[in-house]
């Protein structure tokens, strides 16, 4: 009717999300009673409750027996968590997200075996596995209980400890996802030392950006000891992935907005690059690498803003090459001159746009350990530090072939291109 008021109704829910991290080692072994005090303490009756568990397969080269472990450790444990099935084995790595299949082979198997909402899925494998798991565990039921077990440095220290879950679609990363806390996570620093030696260090650069971002201190840490991580030396990493993992934790708690609803995500330094360079290089590119690369973009067109001093530049270039992870690939290059082409990594700005909505949002570096958002990228300074970073590379290769140490954090071996 004309003139007549609608009224509304004004609802606020606050929900408190609480989920521990913890660390340990021989999660499997029989010796071990953590995985099977973690399921015991969130039951509700004195049955056993049910689990599934989705294994990465990529974990079986390096640990032959681990479904074996994984069964005998359920049968010990038979009080606390009845296994209802063989542990489901899926492809590892970043393909793992791109075949609709294997979501619902989760899907399946949580509507087979009766997992409800009062029973767990436990994931163990790289964060590739655990996106994908968490993803099927949060739309089946609205949201089963899911325990993560992430195995790779970059899972553990990061992706595995947040409250993302996702695949890929349409050609984009993590295009289908849902925010949904894990029931709890268990970090095996056992699984680390299995790991090849590309994947070992593909983790530490998630360790660089949140350093850089939140503490200049734990930058320092990495900076001094680059040669034992990239040496292996498991004292180092431990610790690089409990910092890590705590300032990771801390963000998500205190940023205000933990479900990104707003045009800012901070611990996504470096990444609009990274993303695209994944599916550029067809996900040859680990993520870890894709995303020292994104970081070393964003310093240096920073720097060559007249934002990032040029002693951190150097420091933020040299800790990347440090722990052997690369600055540039050729795909960084491509079609530059045709900023909208899907082929060009430019495109990779809209695109991180795109996905998370509404206005721009960077983040650039003022100096190691603080970071300032901008709206805006200027693409012709971007093509510059690309070439930029091209050139460095090739030096640094040069220098090592030849004995020499990568950019010292004096060394003027590059020139700088003007900024204007």
């Amino acid at each position: 009717m004309q003139g007549t008021v609608m009224q509304s109704i004004q609802q606020v829910a606050s929900v408190t999300f609480r989920y521990p991290i913890f660390f340990t080692r021989d999660l499997f072994a029989s010796e071990n009673p953590l995985l099977g005090e973690v399921i015991a303490a969130g039951r509700d009756t004195g049955v056993p409750s049910k689990a599934i568990f989705v294994v990465d397969h990529g974990l079986l080269e390096q640990n032959h027996g681990l479904l074996d472990s994984i069964e005998a450790y359920a049968r010990l444990h038979s009080t606390s968590f009845n296994l209802v099935c063989p542990p489901l084995v899926v492809e590892g790595g970043e393909q793992v997200k791109n075949d609709p299949a294997n979501v619902a082979s989760v899907h399946r198997g949580i509507h087979e075996f009766g997992i409800d909402r009062h029973a767990y899925v436990v994931a163990v494998g790289g964060g590739a596995v655990i996106d994908m798991v968490g993803y099927a565990a949060a739309t089946a039921h609205r949201g089963v209980r899911l325990i993560r077990v992430p195995t790779t440095v970059l899972s553990q220290n990061d992706s595995g400890v947040g409250v993302k879950n996702s695949v890929n679609a349409f050609g984009k990363k993590n295009f289908l996802g849902t925010f949904a806390p894990p029931y709890a996570v268990i970090n095996d620093f056992t699984f680390l030392t299995t790991l090849s030696d590309r994947d070992w260090r593909s983790g530490i650069s998630e360790a660089i950006k949140v350093a850089l971002l939140k503490d200049s201190d734990f930058f320092t840490f990495i900076e001094e000891h680059a040669h034992e991580l990239n040496a292996r030396d498991m004292t180092a990493m431990e610790w690089l992935v409990y910092r890590c993992a705590q300032l990771h934790l801390e963000h998500i708690s205190t940023s205000g907005d933990p479900f990104e609803f707003g045009s800012s995500r901070p611990l996504d330094f470096g990444h609009w690059a990274a993303h695209k360079l994944e599916q550029l290089t067809n996900y040859s590119l680990r993520h870890g690498e894709a995303v020292a690369i994104g970081i070393a973009l964003d310093s240096t067109y920073a720097h060559l803003l007249d934002l990032l001093p040029e002693d951190h530049w150097r420091r933020i270039l040299h800790v990347i090459t440090a722990v052997a992870l690369p600055v540039y690939v050729p795909e960084l290059s491509r079609d530059l001159a045709e900023r909208v082409d899907s082929r060009s990594v430019l495109s990779g700005l809209n695109e991180f746009r795109e996905h998370l909505g509404g206005q721009l949002t960077i983040m650039l570096l003022e100096r190691i350990g603080q970071g300032v958002e901008v709206h805006e990228m200027d693409e012709d300074l971007i093509s510059k530090s690309i070439t930029l970073l091209k050139d460095f590379q090739a030096n640094d290769r040069e220098a090592n072939i030849h004995g020499g140490v990568a950019w010292p954090r004096t060394s003027a071996a590059v020139p700088l291109p003007s900024a204007s």
